[in-house]
């Protein structure tokens, strides 16, 4: 209980519905098949019961070879053949898959309180004789909500074929082959590789381990990574304890290990837990805005709603219709559509987007990527072309450029397949893929390979234990160069020059040290001391040749670009000149170790390159910007860029990243390219205005309409409109809308980021609410004094003029040029918006007119509502002028003061990595 306990604060609490590391890639979109499964392994041991009495749980009181064999597979990993026979039976490896669900969608469009109540007085009016209106509300209800309903369920349709397109990639092996498959093709019985900062992906049996720990904070609530070996525990030993096991969804912290799949997507303990919380995603800062906007409208409508209904009871008119009338006239303010409005936007969006390469995993995180102001972005991939080729070998003291290479050969973690580099370190994959290397094969399989110390963040090194053909035993030691230089014993004097000389040029350098072991064993961090410096790796990574432009159209839309990288100062500030940033400043993490949070703040701002920094600063790099009130985007593909992606307001990771790095994402990129990226700020900027648009829409026609139907209630001794007619009303108005999401936006709009501003909406109504109201009124004293029009042509007249204005209105609202016409509508919104007028001129001369309490006009009406109409939009474009002229600078909604961050994260990671409560 305490274990769950923890986890459903972990998966329930997590700020902007971000799932715990690693969930995203035990749980991302397959089609999970729907059919009653048991674990793999059917013992009266393994697999019984949960918790400390699991599968995992049995597996880890047993010694690895007999779990091997319960689970008839060798170590060699299961053939491809049997592989695709347990996925065909035991289904894809996927705790939750994202799926469309209809029910839910119908749920949230009928679960509004007005809706309700409208429908009860409607039942209510059917038994009392009014029966004709009842049925009409009860039609055009469902209509409305159907509306809403295929809306946002076809943007929930997008939002799962996105999910579907995300992939994750694990080691395993298959024949006695190393192979890399999606992790949702991963089956009991198979042998997975673990390294440092992969997410397990499924609930592992270790059978080796090299100084491997894993971070199970996500499952335990544990603060410390937990080391791993390969014993067994005793039956029945509690979750934290079982350190022979890999657990689905922890992340490895340090070290390599390898394991075989006990079970996995439901049956792990991962996938038990999360089956049984559901996912509980809160608010962004997007949606945040939406609610508080819905919120002031609710009591503007509650305000108005009470008036008219008090009124009409007073002016001793009908209880059932006072009733109906006060609801129509809530239910007509009530941005009833604006859900579906905002999910049509980011469902095309999100389209546009899939087109241009990128990926949300949230359709919201859209509006969020264009608030982005300040880019921290790594360097490999998107300002260098990311194809890592190996230049030369360079030799230093008794070494030959031969000796250098093979020993930079045989100093990797990297696993390889007919000869082939197959994942792994990209610089040893591009030293392994080379023709250099190939000359070097022979001697290289000569060697035997003893031991191994993996690569770690902190040492920035790689280690291995070999022996010769003669039995030398030998330790070989590669990594950044002034990691291994300070663990040297003798350094030429040349090697510092050759550094610098390589590092002006723009190339990437790794460093190889040997030493002299007195028997062959596993290396240890003790072991590498007193090396012996053999010589330098050098690696070309060309700047990319439209990353240039790139970044000049990132400036045009007010990013500012900031470089933060593991490689070398020197190396990053050529790539930053040769791409036209002039000259920029650059900071090491030895420098950001020496300052404060006060001085680091303030040299963020002067500075454009973060050199050889560790996770955990560029985490703080990025959290003490957004300190600054900036709204902050982090670009990164690598472990140790989980901490940073994290911290961001937008984490921005790539495809082909690794695990870690796309599970703390929450935007993945198909391209790594800046230009992709600035394609995906200006479509967020795109769909923020074009929402924008409805609301100030809304606030400007819906309020005005509604304080015209108070004031007519107070000398019309008659409803000035029924309940069903405000409904078909109200129907109409929101179908002409749907088509804003095809909207263009003004080019003005897209350079600055925008945010929600309570305030700017409410002046925007109340300056522009009155001026609709003033026409209602015109048209009242037209069609009572000139007309001198009955009920049912009165609620005709002001129907169709009502429904003229506040949707015509749109051709002014939706651009601050001046005149309107200056900026141009996307032709659907201009078809949907004409065809919207001409159905409410035609209704009163159709069929449906006695039903639905129309009576048809005189044709000077319509001569009187044309003049009506210019009058208003020539009106409002006067108001439009005036309401931006008195308030210099301001484009548009703004940040509220003390709400712009109400998205950020405020989760905090330890020097482990691990989310802190």
């Amino acid at each position: 209980m305490a274990i769950a306990g923890r986890t459903r604060r972990l998966v329930t609490e997590r700020p902007e519905g971000r799932r715990p590391i690693g969930q995203e890639c035990s749980r991302h979109a397959a089609t999970q098949r729907q059919r009653p499964r048991r674990p793999v392994v059917v013992t009266t041991t393994v697999g019984a019961g949960r918790g400390a009495a699991s599968g995992i749980g049995a597996a880890a009181a047993r010694p690895g070879e007999d779990v091997l064999r319960e689970l008839e597979v060798t170590p060699a990993g299961l053939t491809e053949q049997e592989a695709a026979r347990r996925l065909e039976r035991w289904g894809p490896n996927a705790v939750r898959s994202h799926r469309a669900r209809g029910l839910l969608v119908l749920w949230h469009q009928v679960r509004s309180p007005l809706l309700g109540l409208l429908l009860a007085a409607a039942v209510v009016s059917y038994f009392v004789g009014e029966r004709n209106d009842a049925v009409i509300i009860a039609v055009i209800v469902a209509l409305s909500v159907g509306l809403g309903f295929v809306n946002e369920y076809r943007a929930e349709k997008t939002a799962e074929s996105l999910h579907a397109r995300i992939r994750h990639q694990v080691l395993v092996l298959r024949d006695d082959r190393p192979r890399e498959v999606d992790v949702t093709r991963l089956v009991p019985g198979d042998v997975v590789e673990l390294r440092l900062g992969d997410v397990v992906p499924a609930d592992l049996r270790l059978l080796s381990v090299t100084e491997l720990s894993c971070d199970e904070s996500a499952l335990t609530g544990e603060s410390l990574p937990v080391a791993k070996d390969t014993a067994t525990v005793p039956a029945g030993a509690a979750l934290a304890e079982l350190t022979g096991c890999a657990l689905m969804g922890s992340v490895v912290h340090a070290g390599s290990g390898r394991g075989v799949v006990v079970a996995t997507g439901p049956h792990t303990e991962f996938g038990a837990i999360a089956a049984g919380l559901g996912e509980h995603q809160l608010e962004t800062e997007f949606q945040v805005g939406l609610r508080r906007f819905s919120m002031l409208l609710v009591y503007v409508a509650g305000a108005l709603t009470t008036t008219i209904f008090v009124i009409n009871v007073v002016l001793h008119k009908p209880l059932i219709d006072a009733l109906l009338f006060s609801l129509a006239i809530a239910v007509g303010i009530t941005p009833q559509l604006l859900p579906a409005v905002v999910s049509t936007s980011l469902a095309a969006g999100s389209r546009r987007l899939s087109r241009l390469k990128v990926l949300v995993k949230r359709l919201v995180c859209i509006e969020d990527l264009g608030d982005v102001d300040i880019l921290f972005t790594d360097k490999t991939g998107t300002l260098t072309l990311g194809r890592i080729e190996f230049m030369r070998s360079v030799p230093l003291g008794d070494a030959s450029a031969q000796d250098v290479l093979r020993w930079g050969l045989l100093c990797t973690e990297t696993e390889f397949d007919q000869g082939r580099a197959v994942g792994g370190n990209p610089l040893d994959a591009a030293l392994w893929n080379s023709p250099a290397a190939d000359a070097q094969r022979a001697a290289v399989a000569g060697c035997a390979k003893v031991g191994l110390l993996p690569f770690d963040h902190e040492r920035r090194l790689v280690s291995v234990t070999v022996t010769d053909g003669r039995g030398a035993v030998l330790l070989v030691t590669k990594g950044a160069p002034e990691a291994v230089l300070e663990r040297c014993v003798q350094v030429p004097g040349e090697a510092g020059r050759r550094l610098e000389a390589e590092f002006a040029a723009g190339n990437r350098v790794v460093a190889v040290a040997t030493r002299a072991l007195p028997a062959a064993a596993a290396p240890t961090a003790e072991d590498e001391r007193g090396l012996r410096l053999a010589g330098l790796l050098v690696f070309l990574d060309p700047p990319k040749p439209d990353a240039a432009a790139a970044l000049e159209r990132l400036a045009k839309l007010g990013i500012g670009v900031k470089i933060v990288t593991g490689d070398n100062a020197a190396v990053a500030v050529k790539v930053c000149r040769d791409l036209g940033l002039g000259e920029v400043a650059a900071l090491t993490g030895v420098d950001l170790d020496g300052m404060d949070d006060a001085g680091l703040t303030a040299a963020i701002a002067r500075t454009t390159v973060f050199a050889r920094v560790s996770p955990e600063q560029k985490a703080r790099i990025v959290r003490l910007q957004r300190g600054t009130g900036s709204d902050v985007a982090f670009l990164g593909d690598g472990v140790n860029d989980a901490l940073a992606l994290h911290a961001a307001d937008v984490g921005i990771s790539v495809d082909s990243a690794s695990d870690v790095a796309k599970d703390a994402a929450d935007i993945i990129l198909l391209e790594k390219s800046l230009g992709v990226l600035a394609d995906g700020v200006a479509e967020g900027r795109r769909i923020f205005a074009n929402t924008i648009k409805y609301v100030l829409m809304g606030t400007s026609s819906n309020f005005g309409n509604m304080f015209s139907a108070a004031g007519a209630s107070l000398f019309l001794s008659f409803l000035p409109m029924l309940p069903s007619q405000i409904l078909l009303n109200n129907l109409l108005y929101d179908t002409s809308q749907l088509a804003i999401p095809t909207d263009e936006v003004d080019e003005e709009q897209v350079r600055r980021p925008a945010h929600w501003d309570i305030a700017f909406i409410r002046r925007f109504m109340l300056c522009f609410g009155p001026i609709s109201s003033l026409f209602d009124f015109a048209t009242f004293g037209v069609m009572l004094w000139v007309f001198h029009a009955g009920p049912a042509q009165f609620r005709t007249g002001w129907f169709v003029e009502s429904l003229a204005t506040q949707t015509l209105v749109i051709f002014a609202i939706r651009t601050r040029r001046s005149p309107f016409w200056r900026s141009r509508a996307s032709l659907p919104l201009v078809l949907t918006t004409l065809a919207v007028v001409v159905v409410g001129a035609l209704l009163p001369v159709t069929p449906l007119a006695p039903t639905l309490g129309f009576q048809r006009l005189p044709l000077g009406y319509f001569a009187a509502l044309a003049g009506m109409v210019l009058c208003y939009l020539a009106l409002v474009e006067a108001g439009k002028r005036l309401f931006y002229r008195t308030r210099p600078g301001e484009t548009g909604p703004r940040a509220e003061v003390g709400h712009r961050h109400l998205r950020r994260r405020a989760a905090r990671f330890s020097t482990s990595g691990r989310l802190a409560h």
